[in-house]
């Protein structure tokens, strides 16, 4: 296991293709324990490949993913104990009941917290003697989830886990990322479409798009260090990036509009610099 302050999962120069096409390209990424990393990124972009190759369960073509300071595909006993792991499709155990489905994995994690798999079947009418194949995606979803997070784990990794889930399920996993991250000190990393969600639990943020990572920071920082720029025509733009460019795209008639991140700067008369929300961060970057 790591020691206090070394990150859980890094990514080192990860690059993975398939035939022509370039998935990821020299990702690097850092998740700090304690942390909650929201991953964000278009479709297509590679946040389901980059979190399978960061797990160990795909092979990076380039550079070396490593999870709890070892080589992802390397873990031990131990360390397969401390993760828990809801991916984009929750499949298997289609034959077993949810009961029974959660019975069995129980077993195998010491750490396993009975009264929470009580308390959110409850709270999510997730009716145990049903079978897993009879389960709505919602509800199918719903029930790996519980079964993630019910060993308690150290790190806990999400690939689009509240798709399915109606707003009630939805806030109650946001409340219990909360609590594993803040009140057990849980590191989780989630990637997800839903914005607003990020906004309420992320502590840092990462984009990913055309398989590089294009920002990864604190929000707080980010909320207090971004800016929209939009350049009028007749103001000179230089061709150099400027000091914390993030971005800049060309609009009608030879303006511009430029993401910059830093902090106070005076812009030459005519720039109007805007604040700038997640949404449209994302935007703005992956357009």
């Amino acid at each position: 296991m790591t020691g206090e302050g070394v990150a859980l999962l890094q990514a080192q120069g990860l690059g993975k293709r398939y035939g022509k096409l370039a998935v990821l390209e020299d990702v690097a990424l850092s998740v700090a324990p304690g942390s909650v990393l929201g991953l964000l990124g278009r479709n297509g972009a590679g946040k389901s490949t980059l979190i399978e190759c960061l797990l160990g369960l795909r092979a990076a073509d380039q550079g070396q993913a490593l999870l709890f300071g070892k080589p992802a595909q390397a873990l031990d006993d131990d360390d397969k104990a401390a993760l828990g792991y809801v991916p984009q499709r929750a499949d298997g155990f289609d034959w077993l009941t949810v009961g029974a489905m959660l019975e069995l994995v129980a077993g195998l994690y010491p750490q396993w917290d009975h009264a929470l798999v009580a308390r959110l079947q409850k709270d999510w009418k997730l009716d145990a003697r049903r079978r897993l194949v009879t389960l709505s995606p919602g509800e199918r979803q719903q029930a790996a989830i519980i079964r993630a997070i019910a060993p308690r784990p150290r790190l806990l990794v999400l690939d689009e886990p509240a798709s399915a889930l109606d707003p009630l399920a939805r806030r109650a996993l946001l409340r219990e990322i909360v609590q594993l991250a803040g009140e057990q000190g849980s590191t989780v990393l989630f990637s997800t479409h839903i914005i607003s969600d990020l906004e309420r639990v992320a502590s840092h943020i990462a984009v990913l798009h055309q398989g590089r990572v294009h920002l990864h920071a604190g929000l707080d920082e980010l909320k207090d260090e971004l800016r929209r720029l939009v350049w009028p025509a007749h103001v000179p733009l230089p061709d150099a990036p400027l000091p914390g460019e993030l971005m800049r795209r060309g609009l009608n008639e030879g303006a511009s509009v430029l993401v910059v991140r830093g902090g106070p700067v005076a812009w030459p008369e005519g720039v109007r610099a805007q604040p700038l929300g997640l949404e449209d961060l994302f935007v703005e970057l992956t357009a």
